[in-house]
């Protein structure tokens, strides 16, 4: 039993060393290229505008239309 708590304690310890305030002169290492999720922001656009005209749904990103991909 006291091992489940030790375990639950050494989560939230780790947890809470992992968060970390980012001063505004470090920011731009984090907006540098090599940190995008997709490196292509042509092909990422293809691949959204292939997925909502296919899905009939755009999630989270913009745009409208249906499935017919006409838009």
């Amino acid at each position: 039993m006291k091992s489940i708590y030790f375990c639950v304690f050494f989560a939230f310890i780790s947890s809470c060393l992992g968060c970390t305030e980012v001063l505004p002169r470090q920011r731009g290492n984090l907006a540098l290229p090599q940190m995008a999720f997709t490196t292509d922001s042509l092909e990422f656009g293809l691949r959204q505008h292939t997925a909502f005209s296919k899905e009939a749904a755009a999630g989270g990103y913009g745009g409208g239309g249906g499935g017919c991909g006409c838009n």
